[in-house]
């Protein structure tokens, strides 16, 4: 690796001399899966009072439910121990604030060509979740027994509101 990358090399020999976490196997000990953005603000461990070990979290712009999303469940439940999901977006996201052409012009303006790509921007984040949450429920790829959750994290307070299914 190049000098780009120097930091985190260094800030990992602190962690490594430290670290304690050997005993843990990857089966997620409280039975969760969580899936939510990419967005740095979040640290889904700690708003949800979990530790290391606890949870399996699933990352992705926006925190939609993408096939991809859809097959890391799937391995989660009949492998890793995951009996509940929690969708978990977050206010002031970014995908909430583009198109997916504003996204393809924006990679345009830099000579790259991303028409095959779908990005899942979201205009309404409630509607958004509530249709990533109907995904999970009718996979038919899951078990019926999945207790299947949503609720939007808020950047600025910390705090979580949940949102129901009809």
């Amino acid at each position: 690796m190049t000098g780009a990358f120097d930091d985190l090399l260094a800030a990992n020999a602190e962690f490594a001399s430290t670290f304690t976490g050997s005993a843990l196997t990857g089966r997620a000990a409280r039975g969760l899966a969580v899936v939510t953005c990419m967005d740095s603000r979040i640290d889904p461990l700690g708003l949800l009072g979990l530790e290391p070990g606890d949870a399996k979290i699933l990352r992705n712009a926006g925190a939609r439910v993408t096939d991809d999303v859809l097959r890391t469940l799937v391995l989660a439940v009949f492998l890793l121990g995951v009996t509940r999901v929690l969708v978990m977006p977050h206010t002031d996201c970014g995908m909430a604030k583009v198109t997916d052409e504003d996204v393809h012009a924006l990679a345009r303006a830099h000579d790259v060509d991303t028409r095959s790509l779908e990005f899942r921007t979201v205009p309404d984040q409630d509607a958004a979740l509530r249709h990533d949450l109907m995904r999970i429920k009718a996979s038919p790829f899951l078990i019926e027994e999945l207790a299947i959750g949503g609720a939007i994290y808020d950047v600025h307070t910390g705090k979580l509101r949940a949102i129901q299914l009809p």
